[in-house]
């Protein structure tokens, strides 16, 4: 939508895209690739103070800030390659140009390329699920843009990826870094003040759980549902104002690293997130018989007096907080958890080095 709130061409939604990659790569953007491979990984996040809504769709600005902590070890490795056409290659599977993952990646690709290319071969696995309310587009436009840095020579700072990994999907603009980022929303019409920003606080003991109740691929995707919501929820009025309560309490609980304030608020936010897309009309539902089971079972834990808490994205599955002794109980408990340490970081071999596979 322009402002006048009416639809733009897909010729102008890609002229305005292409301006804020200009303005951030200036001269940078009339380069070629300066090496023929990158290879690069980044992480899930999951959201702690979540965004829901945009204020702009097509650069994908968003209406509050938000917060978020990384999955550790658990998102997307991405190589990129010239090559004499493109090729995306997804999980071990090549996907076809009428794929919406195929779609989806090169309308991102364009962006920093003409008409003359260069053509492109990516290769990417996600070790999170793929399109299930997991953060893997995240973490995959994260690795994007690290990998177009190095293959295109930029030298781009760790803000400036970050706006331009946000042109592919909001939330990769917080999957830059391992650990808590906080996302802000900005004020600028051309979003180049939206950009994650790395919290320096390193929380030894916290861990993450990841509770996978539904594997296969979400039916709506979060961009639709979101879009829903903010027209079509008479709750969605009063979801600015949370975040602008939630998010000073959610920075002071990391910086004193107190689960007990954190757990709690990041469990009431994601909650009401889904209230606001259960009230819409139509109503959106991401949760499954499997999801109420397991948030009544970390109710029952905490009966019990484990200090845990849940939080949950557009999708149906869960990602539990916890104090690593607590974390590693619950695996006990619950086998099927996944424990995460969300400052645990993954070591890219440099694609340049003999022996790259």
């Amino acid at each position: 939508m322009d402002h006048q709130g009416n639809p733009l061409t897909p010729a102008e939604v890609l002229q305005r895209r292409r301006q804020v990659v200009r303005a951030v790569l200036g001269v940078r953007s009339a380069l070629g690739p300066q090496r023929s491979c990158a290879e690069a990984a980044a992480p899930a996040n999951v959201a702690l103070v979540k965004y829901w809504g945009k204020r702009d769709e097509v650069l994908n600005l968003p209406v509050t800030d938000s917060l978020s902590v990384s999955l550790g070890r658990l998102g997307t490795w991405m190589k990129i390659a010239v090559a004499e056409r493109d090729r995306l290659i997804l999980d071990g599977r090549e996907h076809s140009p009428d794929t919406q993952e195929y779609r989806r990646m090169f309308e991102f690709f364009d962006l920093f390329r003409g008409e003359a290319g260069p053509f492109l071969e990516i290769v990417t696995r996600n070790t999170v699920p793929t399109a299930a309310g997991v953060a893997s587009s995240a973490s995959a436009f994260a690795a994007a843009v690290r990998c177009l840095d190095v293959l295109m020579g930029w030298g781009l700072s760790e803000q400036e990826l970050s706006t331009l990994a946000r042109l592919g999907s909001g939330s990769a603009c917080r999957s830059l870094w391992y650990g808590f980022v906080h996302w802000h929303r900005g004020k600028r019409a051309d979003g180049l003040d939206s950009h994650g920003e790395w919290i320096p606080v390193v929380w030894p003991s916290l861990r993450v759980l990841l509770w996978v109740v539904e594997g296969g691929p979400k039916g709506r995707s979060s961009r639709d549902a979101m879009r829903h919501c903010v027209t079509n929820s008479p709750l969605y009025s009063a979801w600015a104002p949370l975040v602008a309560r939630d998010l000073p309490v959610a920075l002071r609980a990391i910086q004193e690293q107190n689960l007990r304030e954190l757990g709690p608020l990041a469990e009431g936010n994601a909650l009401a997130m889904h209230a606001i897309m259960i009230a819409a009309r139509p109503s959106v539902r991401y949760w499954t018989p499997a999801t109420l089971v397991a948030l009544e079972q970390v109710e029952r834990w905490r009966e019990e007096g484990l200090d845990v808490w849940c939080t949950m994205d557009a999708g149906p599955n869960l990602k539990l907080l916890a104090e690593e002794s607590t974390a590693r109980e619950l695996v006990r408990r619950q086998p099927d958890l996944q424990l995460v340490d969300p400052f645990e970081q993954v070591s890219v071999v440099d694609s340049s080095q003999p022996g790259f596979q």
